[in-house]
């Protein structure tokens, strides 16, 4: 079995997880994903052998519109999304999240997980007209292999890098889920 269909099965798996990607995909905002913790949480939660999910802090909303950047219209569709199902939700257009970033700016939703700091969380699902599509611009070993590295973008300056180890040791993800390895490089 590949490896996109063994996750698509695992989301497939979990009623709250659909529910989530219907709620977005409800939107009808061209190229939006759901990304980061969503996915990895739940696949290592999984492969953990947990029956429980880990907690999420946030539900990491991510969409393309280079004509639409205000924060008001990312405020709006979190409105929308907690109208048919009350959660954390982070709605993020990736068109001006560049500028936070220090970045040039991105072209796409992939694009910008290309900039993400460790590529366990640079993935990315959502639910298209055929089913569940999984996004995965720098592969998805380091989710399945529960493997975390820097991005090749976190490691393209000294002050990437220090983001990314400073985020690690914040996350403490190795305290929750045992078998997970960080990398420093």
């Amino acid at each position: 079995m590949g490896v996109k269909k063994r996750i698509g099965q695992i989301v497939a798996a979990e009623a709250w997880h659909m529910a989530a990607l219907t709620a977005v995909a409800g939107l009808a905002q061209a190229d939006i994903w759901i990304g980061a913790g969503f996915l990895r949480n739940l696949v290592w939660d999984r492969l953990h052998g947990f029956t429980e999910a880990t907690p999420l802090n946030d539900i990491d909303v991510i969409y393309f519109d280079p004509e639409n950047t205000g924060q008001s219209h990312e405020r709006a569709l979190e409105a929308r999304l907690n109208t048919i199902l009350p959660a954390p939700w982070s709605v993020r257009n990736q068109a001006r999240m560049h500028a936070r970033n220090g970045d040039a700016p991105y072209d796409s939703v992939e694009d910008a997980l290309c900039h993400w700091l460790e590529t366990p969380t640079a993935v990315a699902i959502r639910l298209g007209a055929h089913g569940l599509e999984i996004l995965a611009p720098l592969g998805l070993s380091d989710l399945m292999t529960m493997t975390v590295r820097p991005t090749p973008h976190a490691l393209k300056s000294k002050s990437r890098h220090e983001a990314y180890l400073k985020r690690i040791a914040a996350k403490s993800w190795p305290a929750t889920w045992p078998r997970v390895r960080v990398l420093d490089s």
